[in-house]
């Protein structure tokens, strides 16, 4: 626990400044973390960044996380959107299996891609939430937190069900519904000092649904280290795992408040 907290004051510490100051220095760090996160992926199934292919890949994660702002003036000039350009690299790894006679395969160039876009989409609304105000930054990791805080007290003091024992066994339906809880009495408290939304029903509503979606991103990728046997994404903050154990959630939960239009 003492590491887990020294970890977590150090990231903090580190990742707290980058949001506040926000523009070209918070993009730079997000690339950073986003390539980190995709490294960690791509090592769950064998697959090397530092490779043709990982290469590839990575092209499609800086293109994916690519601010609106960037993108106008880099596509423009190039004559190509993000889609065609994500279809391009699709079309280059399926000749690729075909160029090392399938020692990278259709399944590999599967994983690869759809690796690329659950970590690219993800932070890229990281960038834009940050473009449109370090509130909803602050919102979204405020549900998080708090969902997971509320989750595992809640869960340890009176969890008896378990939620879903084959992807993660410690979690419970206690602990979810406690989560949701907390997360909603921790919103109603920052919309008190600093609003967010127009009315209290809208913002319960949200974090409601936000902490829901927060936790199905959690399970997504126990379910994703489990049907790969491996305990943690990566090692880069001790006591925590690595940046997609961190950030598991918060890739769920940024792309589905700039769908319910509650940012942008």
């Amino acid at each position: 626990m003492k590491q887990r907290i020294l970890t977590a004051i150090v990231a903090s510490a580190l990742f707290i400044p980058l949001v506040i100051v926000g523009g070209l220095p918070f993009t730079i760090a997000v690339y950073i973390i986003a390539t980190i996160g995709l490294y960690e992926l791509l090592r769950m199934r064998d697959l090397h960044l530092f490779s043709i292919e990982g290469f590839l890949t990575w092209a499609t994660l800086v293109v994916l996380l690519m601010p609106a702002a960037w993108e106008r003036n880099v596509f423009q000039a190039l004559g190509y959107t993000k889609i065609e350009m994500t279809f391009a690299v699709v079309l280059i790894l399926l000749t690729y299996t075909v160029i090392v006679k399938n020692r990278f395969t259709f399944d590999h160039a599967a994983f690869s891609i759809l690796g690329a876009l659950y970590v690219g989409i993800g932070f890229y609304y990281l960038i834009e939430t940050r473009l449109y105000g370090i509130e909803y930054v602050v919102y979204a990791l405020l549900v998080i937190w708090t969902t997971d805080s509320g989750a595992y007290f809640v869960g340890r003091k009176i969890g008896k069900r378990k939620l879903w024992p084959e992807i993660s066994p410690n979690k419970t339906i206690e602990g979810f519904v406690g989560g949701i809880i907390s997360a909603v009495v921790f919103a109603i408290v920052f919309q008190y000092f600093y609003s967010i939304a127009s009315t209290y029903t809208i913002l319960i509503a949200v974090t409601i649904v936000a902490s829901i979606v927060g936790q199905m991103g959690d399970l997504v990728e126990s379910a994703l280290k489990r049907h790969y046997a491996v305990k943690d994404s990566g090692k880069l903050l001790p006591g925590h795992g690595g940046i997609l154990d961190r950030f598991d959630s918060l890739l769920f939960v940024l792309p589905l408040l700039h769908f319910l239009h509650f940012v942008g």
